[in-house]
């Protein structure tokens, strides 16, 4: 065990385009979807012990901690290791909840890649994935740490190399809960498969975006706002909606005129996750 507290980042990702191609019987969607991290982040600052227990702080109010994909994580790596250890994790919330950006399953895929770390087990990538698609469809795209091209459900992952753009993120004041959309009967299902290739060569799109507009309006309205500046879109089920730049500078000035009632961020897409970056460097200060 490696007996000192570590901050580690967790970073939100984009889907910078989601495509359903269809729905098989056991209700699972089938999809293709473009994933790239970006560098707004939670942060997990987690002291190891050898109490056995995971504990967690502050409470995230409505939600109980046997509830949190954080304790989840963490529990799960115990069990599958007869791990002995314990840890006391410290959340800093950054990233809203129910915005399609994947902060739950980013918090939980770092507890799996930094516990297993302080805790010296040495599991491959491959099993904290498999431990971590447990907990969520997005889960191993995070402990992977590498933009990709996701198939099937999501579990089939393709390296990919996305131009890393800067983007203006906004939040509506709304959460969205996943399910609603993937069980709303109009929802497109339909969509023919094509290559990567010819989904990078195309312009990008959503296919939950129709609907979450409809039964949303305060996506609506912020997306039709965003679109008068740059090419703009909902991020996987929503409620997230971001316009891509090529400059700091241009999103600056974008973001310089969000409305009042509006949360927003400006931040850049990385193809290499913060987490796999702040991993290499407590690698390193431990000479592991």
């Amino acid at each position: 065990m490696i007996n000192t507290s570590t901050r580690w980042p967790s970073p939100a990702k984009l889907n910078l385009f989601l495509y359903i191609n269809g729905q098989q019987e056991n209700g699972y969607h089938e999809l293709q979807t473009l994933f790239q991290f970006i560098d707004l982040c939670d942060y997990l600052t987690i002291t190891p012990n050898k109490t056995g227990k995971i504990t967690l702080s502050p409470d995230i109010p409505g939600v109980k901690t046997e509830d949190n994909l954080i304790w989840k994580a963490a529990t799960l790596l115990q069990q599958h290791t007869s791990s002995v250890l314990g840890a006391h994790i410290e959340i800093e919330k950054v990233l809203p909840m129910g915005g399609g950006i994947g902060g739950g399953s980013s918090n939980a895929a770092t507890v799996l890649v930094a516990l297993n770390f302080l805790w010296q087990l040495n599991l491959p990538n491959n099993a904290l994935s498999e431990l971590g698609v447990r907990l969520g469809a997005d889960v191993p795209i995070f402990v992977h740490g590498f933009s990709a091209f996701a198939e099937g459900v999501g579990e089939k992952l393709q390296p990919a190399n996305p131009k890393e753009l800067w983007y203006v993120l906004i939040k509506p004041n709304v959460s969205i809960a996943t399910v609603d959309v993937f069980t709303h009967p109009d929802l497109i299902r339909n969509t023919p498969k094509q290559s990567l290739n010819a989904l990078l060569d195309a312009p990008y799109e959503n296919d939950c975006e129709k609907i979450v507009r409809s039964v949303y309006p305060e996506v609506d309205y912020q997306l039709s706002w965003l679109l008068e500046y740059a090419p703009s879109r909902l991020t996987g089920t929503g409620a997230c909606v971001f316009a891509e730049f090529n400059s700091e500078k241009e999103a600056q000035e974008v973001y310089s005129l969000i409305p009042d009632n509006a949360t927003g961020f400006i931040t850049r897409g990385m193809n290499t996750s913060p987490l796999n970056h702040k991993l290499e460097e407590y690698k390193s200060l431990c000479k592991i």
